[in-house]
């Protein structure tokens, strides 16, 4: 029969942190890559909410062509 020094071998008290250790690293590295999706299509999202209203201010064509204007508003329009 073996002692009671089994039961305080370091290396079967070190194996759960290690092993816990290793699921909350593998926890955390998928946080971080869903954080960096989500980023990413936050970024995304803006850039082409960006380009809409780009598009949508150049898209207007003025209020008073030239031809509708009076001589006084194109003299200014010139100025």
């Amino acid at each position: 029969m073996t002692g009671g020094n089994e039961s305080r071998d370091p290396s079967r008290i070190a194996i759960p942190p290690i092993a816990a250790l290793n699921a909350m690293k593998l926890c955390l590295q998928y946080q971080a890559l869903m954080l960096r999706i989500l980023a990413n299509n936050c970024e995304l999202a803006a850039h082409y909410l960006d380009r809409g209203v780009q598009t949508f201010r150049s898209a207007p064509e003025p209020m008073c062509a030239p031809e509708r204007m009076s001589a006084p508003e194109q003299r200014r329009e010139a100025a």
